[in-house]
């Protein structure tokens, strides 16, 4: 057992990218079950100089009507998990009518919360639900994915960065559900989408995706409530290429 939970933390890194890691595996007739998670939690100190106002969608999650909404100098204090936030997964797989088949659905429960009575819901502290979707595929033809996952554009900048079992940048550590690494310094966050993907089979170590993500709300005000849409379907795709032998490496290449 102490084994298998070992695997079940070691898992939950590429459990985001819906990678086939061994957590607690439970057979059940003809599908597998597969439980893989983690905990992590940080103490939290940082600086910030002159960071610039919050607008739009990030200021109705966080709040109006604050100083520290208007840009200031100073620090701030928190217990957060890292970039990468606790995590319970579960992904069921069975091979049927020779067609590989899949389930995975995961909740992000946070470790942070600076409400008084600790139980507050503001300040993007809820639990995340940030999988629910279902696979279908052989290794002959490739795999189709439908459901909420993390997106294509950029997915492999925050996967790869050295800071995910980490803290990184701090972002108002207080009462958010996570910090966020190297995003916003580096490259932009992927979020998480609704999509209906296609990703080749593996041919000699390159492989690429292609899907239709869901339409998202550009622009919120937060005084008046009023948004402004997506109204149709976007397009994100991805080329990777990866060696092994005695200098691995993966390089890729994305687009939206």
């Amino acid at each position: 057992m102490k084994n298998q939970i070992k695997l079940a933390v070691a898992g939950s890194v590429l459990a985001l990218s819906a990678s086939a890691n061994a957590g607690i595996v439970i057979p059940a007739g003809d599908w597998t079950l597969d439980i893989n998670g983690n905990v992590n939690a940080y103490m939290n100190f940082s600086s910030h100089d002159n960071e610039g106002a919050i607008t739009g969608d990030l200021m109705a999650a966080y709040g109006t009507g604050s100083a520290s909404n208007t840009g200031s100098d100073g620090s701030t204090q928190g217990i957060n998990t890292g970039l990468l936030p606790a995590w319970l997964g579960f992904t069921g797989t069975t091979r049927q009518n020779d067609v590989d088949v899949s389930f995975t659905i995961s909740m992000q429960p946070n470790v942070s919360d600076n409400g008084a009575t600790g139980d507050g819901n503001s300040r993007g502290n809820n639990p995340l639900w940030r999988q629910a979707f279902l696979t279908f595929g052989d290794k002959s033809w490739g795999t189709v994915k439908l459901g909420k996952d993390i997106g294509i554009f950029g997915k492999n900048a925050i996967l790869s960065d050295m800071t995910l079992l980490g803290v990184g940048g701090g972002f108002r550590n207080s009462g958010v559900s996570t910090t966020t690494g190297g995003i916003g310094t580096g490259y932009i966050y992927a979020a998480w989408k609704g999509q209906f993907a296609y990703t080749t089979p593996n041919m000699n170590g390159f492989q690429a995706t292609i899907a239709a993500v869901n339409p998202n709300m550009l622009d919120r005000n937060a005084l008046t409530g009023s948004a402004k849409d997506q109204t149709s379907f976007g397009l994100e795709a991805e080329a990777t290429y990866e060696w092994a032998g005695d200098v691995a490496g993966k390089v890729w290449v994305s687009t939206a």
